[in-house]
């Protein structure tokens, strides 16, 4: 579990986030939406650990600020927003850096942290172009290359900003739908930022609403995605209506 207290950022005088508090269970997708700016990247990377924050991350009772780069990255692995990954590393090359944290001394994979690897690539669907330089990979193929590297690191947690940003449709159901299977099959922790209310209330067991760094609503999609509160959030008139096929809200602009 991912156990968020009182979580503030600060840049400079500005605040950007505002002592939030947040629980992620094993074995669920909790979908951080809101307007831009709301700083929902920024929990992200405060949660990461890449950028200073006032408040206590935890898991499984280890306060994270007590803990090396190192460690931490044995609980949390993270698919960052638009990653420039290094075009001229294979594929393999480039997964196998997950597995960075428990190298030992000489910093050399061993037999075991290869099948990790390797198993990695296959659940994500990337092993046939394992060899390919990353730099000859689509967009939607580099984001499967980023989640086999976090899953790669064999973490309990993991943590995604905005991973459907510039995926055409295709690419963005088979990623999410692939991150809401290792949820439960792994039992994983899952927090993700997303754009889109309506992937989110497909693919999130819960959903966070931030604006302006603070969280307004939390809970089950039908309870965050009311038409008042999202109007409110971005500023636009919106109409929720059940979907068609799936016991989930659906969410539309309202037509004048």
């Amino acid at each position: 579990m991912l156990k968020i207290q009182n979580l503030s950022v600060q840049y400079g005088a500005r605040q950007i986030l505002h002592n939030l508090s947040l629980d992620v269970q094993s074995g669920e997708v909790l979908a951080l939406i809101g307007p831009n700016g709301a700083g929902k990247s920024t929990l992200i990377r405060a949660a990461s650990g890449v950028i200073p924050y006032s408040g206590r991350i935890r898991t499984n009772g280890d306060d994270f600020s007590s803990l090396s780069p190192m460690q931490r990255a044995k609980y949390i692995a993270t698919v960052p927003q638009a990653a420039s990954l290094p075009p001229a590393f294979t594929v393999w090359e480039t997964v196998l850096l997950g597995r960075t944290p428990y190298l030992g001394f000489l910093g050399q994979p061993s037999e075991s942290d290869e099948e990790i690897a390797r198993q990695s690539l296959q659940r994500v669907g990337a092993f046939h172009f394992a060899e390919r330089r990353v730099g000859e990979l689509s967009g939607g193929e580099q984001q499967r290359v980023l989640l086999a590297r976090a899953l790669c690191q064999s973490t309990p947690i993991l943590l995604l900003d905005e991973p459907t940003a510039h995926l055409d449709i295709q690419y963005q159901v088979s990623l999410l739908e692939l991150v809401s299977d290792l949820a439960r099959k792994d039992n994983l922790a899952v927090l993700i930022a997303l754009h889109d209310l309506n992937l989110a209330a497909h693919y999130a067991d819960r959903i966070a609403l931030m604006v302006a760094g603070n969280i307004t609503a939390m809970g089950k999609p039908k309870e965050v995605l009311q038409p008042e509160r999202i109007a409110e959030a971005y500023g636009l008139p919106v109409r929720v209506v059940e979907h068609p096929f799936l016991d989930i809200p659906l969410v539309l602009p309202e037509t004048k």
